[in-house]
């Protein structure tokens, strides 16, 4: 055999293949693939080498090892998605020499490795000594042990059988490369020993493992054969079950309830004798008598009516919110005098994060009754309310009888938050389910499914929560008292900012005396990082403040961190909200409108364009169906009353009118924009410009009156936002304005309008539209 010879080189990864071993893989690089073909075209001889890194997608010579393996190519079978079958046959050690790349494929210069000569005394004492350790070895493997050895008794060379043992041990492919670059048979048997030792000290622990668990669960099916033979003397002497049901009896005896609750329990509790432990309808039994029994049938707690008390939690808790503090405590206050008699369910509405849930904790806490809150946010079953009834698998109580249990008495403050997100479907009307839970004239004998005894639910205070009003069914809503909690103003935010939110944060992340956020910084977060109508998202940022000075007290060494307006960008970034400043110059066809949303008020620039065409009205901007009818009612309005302002009738013929509301991608609808679409329609029509700082809502009639409208506090506080001096409002809606707080209408003109002689009056610079 030559010593030296001229390759085609396939790199290997994550395998090594020994000699006079036959073994198939798969090739996907295209080197590989043509080092294959290559050598299938030439005498068929290629060098296998291991990578030393498998993730190495090109290999150098320094990626591989020396030492692989010169191999015969039996066979190339080309597979689908450009993958390659090799079959090849170990021939011989080979050393890498030289690594070249010239060509399409790798080559290489490779030494071919010959096994030193040996005495065959010492070379029949290695092979019988292989041979004895390789046996030892099959022992903890009997299944493939057997063939194994018969294959190994029929080789009589050493080196051969020393790479055939490694070959068929689940051997890493680091050991099978370490066994390879053994090339004298001294030390390729050392090498095999310390593996084969290692080998059969694994098995040998892990037979002692499984013989181990074996033994464990023979004893537990021993134990548990007893077990159920206990069970069985037990049953024959009437004894089963006799220390649970024993203590259910104490239970019993202890409960406070009527006559028939008891007698319905202790029915039960002797049906449960009677039943098997092995039944499952045992521990579906079990469960119905824990639940009955944990149930407070008629334990109370003492409420108090101390209203200074209340008034000062409610103070200590909440900032603004006026309105609803009053409501709120004359609530307590006939409560108080009527002797915990019937109460009305207050239902809080208003948008995220304006202290509803937290209104109904404190209200909890004057009134010295248990809280429970129940969130009813997208149930859409109605077992989630009256419970599963006992028939079904996995079968349980409602949400409101889970709520008796959790307070464990009958009279606790229970809020039901989110009703507006209730929904129903084929599994029955969740709403519907609510109407007895919230009637006081059917609460007190209320049915669960699960629990099946009437159950008395007059003495819970029940508040709801919602976002809007819209999407509560009527009859439920009937039967609450609705209190409108609105947004925050911006001085509210602030003050809750400083007093109630920046300590908390403080304290939560560890910043206490160690971070001071100035009044100014403070204002800046609430204009420019967050767009809400409650405190959530300012919260969240006041805590990305905390969180970010930490990291750079620790960092920086420093004792005390001061945040104001001019180094905020630092810890929250370029301000993400700029609102919709009023326009510098009158302008025409341009007009202000005012909006109302789930977050609170916002400003809506509305343009109008007229062009040449066929008296078509274009609508963009995502506008609803009640918007689109506004600005057509509007129009049909300015057509009408086209004499009064000079409007040639051929106009409205020969032109196309074009109605956009900015913010394309967001959603518009409701009636209240009516007034400011026919104003930008008949400031384009007589070319006359529209006061700059003027902002205008309500609905508008075929005949020009003006309707009023809602959410007119958040309206206001949004043309405040924007620099608008003037608004127009509906004139019906006068004692909504006197409710507004004085620090919005402070420097905000409010003037009331009527019919659209007026909006124009007031809107068009000159006080008149003219041609």
């Amino acid at each position: 055999m030559e010593n030296f010879k001229k390759l085609p080189v396939i790199a290997l990864r994550s395998m090594t293949i020994l000699p006079d071993t036959m073994i198939h893989f798969d090739l996907i690089r295209k080197k590989s693939i043509l080092a294959a073909e290559q050598a299938m075209s030439e005498d068929q001889e290629v060098f296998l080498v291991t990578q030393c890194h498998a993730e190495t997608e090109d290999p150098q010579a320094e990626d591989l090892y020396q030492i692989g393996c010169i191999a015969k190519v039996k066979q190339v079978t080309k597979l689908p998605d450009n993958l390659v079958r090799v079959l090849v046959e170990g021939v011989c050690r080979g050393r890498l020499r030289t690594l070249f790349g010239e060509w399409e494929w790798l080559g290489g210069d490779i030494e071919v490795l010959e096994v030193p000569a040996m005495d065959e005394s010492r070379k029949e004492a290695m092979l019988r000594s292989a041979r004895d350790r390789f046996t030892e070895y099959c022992k903890y493997y009997p299944r493939t042990g057997r063939t194994l050895l018969r294959h190994m008794e029929e080789i009589h060379d050493p080196g051969k059988l020393m790479d055939q043992i490694i070959e068929n041990i689940p051997a890493d492919y680091t050991v099978k490369q370490k066994i390879l670059e053994q090339v004298d048979l001294e030390s390729r048997f050392e090498a095999l020993a310390e593996v084969l030792a290692t080998e059969v000290e694994v098995a040998r622990i892990r037979t002692d493992l499984t013989e181990k668990v074996r033994e464990r669960v023979d004893k537990n099916q021993k134990d548990y054969i007893l077990r159920e033979q206990l069970k069985y003397i037990q049953e024959e002497l009437g004894e089963d079950d006799a220390s649970d049901a024993a203590l259910y009896e104490e239970k019993l005896q202890q409960l406070k309830a009527s006559k028939e609750v008891k007698e319905k329990i202790a029915k039960e509790i002797s049906r449960f004798k009677r039943l098997s432990t092995n039944s499952a309808e045992s521990g579906v039994e079990r469960a119905y008598i824990e639940t009955l029994l944990e149930l407070p049938w008629d334990k109370t707690s003492r409420e108090t009516s101390d209203l200074t008390r209340a008034e000062e939690i409610l103070d200590r808790d909440h900032y603004g919110l006026e309105q609803v503090k009053e409501r709120m405590l004359e609530f307590l206050a006939v409560r108080a005098l009527t002797k915990q008699g019937e109460s009305p369910i207050i239902c809080l509405v208003g948008p995220p994060g304006t202290g509803k849930t937290s209104i109904a904790r404190s209200v909890a806490e004057a009134l010295n009754k248990k809280y429970v809150r129940i969130s009813l946010g997208g149930v859409r079953d109605e077992a989630e309310i009256r419970g599963h009834r006992r028939t079904y698998v996995g079968s349980m109580p409602g949400r409101i009888v889970n709520g008796l249990r959790q307070a464990g008495v009958k009279n606790p403050l229970m809020l039901l938050d989110e009703v507006d997100k209730v929904s129903s479907d084929y599994k029955g009307d969740t709403a519907s389910a609510l109407l007895e839970v919230l009637d006081a004239e059917q609460n007190c004998n209320f049915r669960d499914h699960y629990v099946e005894i009437p159950i008395d639910l007059s003495e819970v205070l029940f508040v709801v929560t919602a976002n809007t009003t819209e999407t509560i069914p009527r009859p439920l809503l009937d039967r609450m008292e609705v209190i409108e909690v609105s947004s925050y103003t911006a001085a509210e935010k602030f003050h809750i900012a400083r007093e109630h939110l920046m300590p908390k944060q403080l304290k939560k992340n560890g910043m206490q005396g160690r971070l001071i956020v100035s009044d100014n910084a403070l204002r800046s977060v609430i204009e420019g990082y967050t767009r809400e109508a409650g405190v959530r998202g300012l919260e969240r940022k006041l805590g990305e403040i905390c969180r970010k000075a930490a990291r750079e007290l620790l960092k920086e060494d420093k004792s005390c961190i001061r945040v104001n307006d001019r180094n905020l960008e630092k810890y929250l970034g370029k301000p993400r909200f700029h609102s919709l400043k009023a326009n510098q110059t009158d302008e025409i066809g341009i007009v202000r409108g005012l909006a109302w949303t789930s977050v609170g008020g916002d400003t809506l620039q509305i343009e109008v364009n007229m062009m040449p065409g066929k008296g078509e009205l274009e609508l963009t901007g995502q506008l609803g169906d009640v918007m689109k009818e506004s600005a057509m009612t509007g129009l049909s309005y300015i057509r009408s009353v086209s004499e009064r302002y000079q409007i040639d009738p051929d106009v409205f013929k020969k032109n196309d009118f074009h109605i956009h509301i900015p913010e394309g991608a967001v959603p518009k609808d409701g009636p209240s924009a009516g007034i400011t679409m026919a104003t930008a329609l008949l400031s384009a029509l007589t070319h006359t410009p529209v006061r700059a700082d003027l902002a205008m809502t309500g609905e508008i009639t075929l005949r020009g009156r003006v309707l009023p409208i809602g959410g007119l506090k958040e309206k206001t506080l949004a043309a405040k936002t924007a620099g608008i001096k003037t608004v127009l409002v509906p004139e019906k809606n006068r004692p909504d304005v006197e409710e507004i707080p004085a620090e919005i209408k402070n420097g905000l003109e409010i003037l009331f309008v009527e019919t659209m002689d007026d909006v124009i009056a007031h809107a068009f610079v000159g006080g008149k539209g003219n041609n």
